[in-house]
């Protein structure tokens, strides 16, 4: 990237024109100990308006929320209109899981349970969003979110407004850096969080963040599978396989229309 203080400026002052647009008074950012919400929390911290971080632990791993405290911590100390709040969800979805059924497959249930975390954690920035008027602000990039569609439907991806969506995970490291970004969070690997141990989003994915940088964009400058060699086409795959069954996530509601002649 070779401008990244004029990136910096571009998505400050997006983010403050459409909140002045939207006639809401600042921004909601779940803070996860991940790259992606440290650097999304960051830019809207400095637009100057208020900013709401919210700590939202689920059986949380402990360097996770040691991460996500220093970062909010490091943020207070430059922005004074940030203000943090911790929302411990842990009963919450235990008493969800209480209610449920015995399940059939148990990896289905587990991922439907990671699933749910998200959600709760949706609904959680929303309740504080509508008490403040606030923009819930989405920590999604250009990867996660138009690429492999690694986020949850109606969880993280459930959002106002998306900073960061236009960046790839090398550029979002690379503004962070930019920015002086706690260290620890820097040179953290990329999770998700949901599952409560340590799998990285590599684990998941089958595939490191600049290999999928890769294949999305030889995805979308067609370039021939033969200059590709072993590991590649490998990546390729992981890339098209989870682009073609994550479309749902990424194309709008579908609207079943009636022709005029049922009406």
């Amino acid at each position: 990237m070779e401008s990244p203080e004029k990136v910096i400026e571009h998505i400050t002052q997006w983010l403050t024109d459409y909140a002045e647009k939207s006639s809401m008074k600042g921004f909601v950012v779940g803070i996860s100990g991940g790259i992606d919400s440290a650097l999304t929390s960051t830019l809207c911290a400095r637009t100057g308006k208020a900013v709401l971080c919210l700590e939202m632990p689920i059986k949380q791993e402990e360097a996770q929320l040691k991460r996500s405290s220093e970062h909010i911590n490091w943020l207070q100390e430059h922005y004074p209109n940030v203000r943090s709040m911790r929302v411990s969800l842990d009963e919450v979805f235990d008493s969800f899981c209480r209610l449920l059924p015995q399940p059939e497959n148990p990896e289905a249930h587990e991922l439907s349970l990671a699933n749910t975390r998200a959600r709760l954690r949706m609904t959680n920035l929303y309740y504080f969003a509508a008490l403040e008027r606030y923009l819930v602000a989405g920590t999604g990039n250009k990867v996660e979110d138009f690429g492999v569609g690694f986020y949850t439907k109606y969880g993280d991806g459930g959002v106002d407004l998306s900073p960061i969506a236009d960046l790839t995970k090398t550029q979002v490291f690379h503004l962070a850096h930019h920015l002086n970004i706690n260290e620890a969070i820097q040179k953290a690997l990329p999770t998700d969080g949901l599952w409560g141990d340590d799998r990285t989003d590599e684990d998941q994915l089958g595939a490191s963040y600049p290999e999928l940088e890769w294949a999305m964009e030889a995805h979308e400058q067609g370039t021939p599978h033969q200059e590709f060699n072993a590991r590649q086409k490998e990546v390729f795959q992981i890339f098209k396989t989870l682009f073609d069954q994550n479309q749902h996530k990424m194309q709008p509601i579908p609207v079943c229309k009636i022709p005029s002649q049922f009406r």
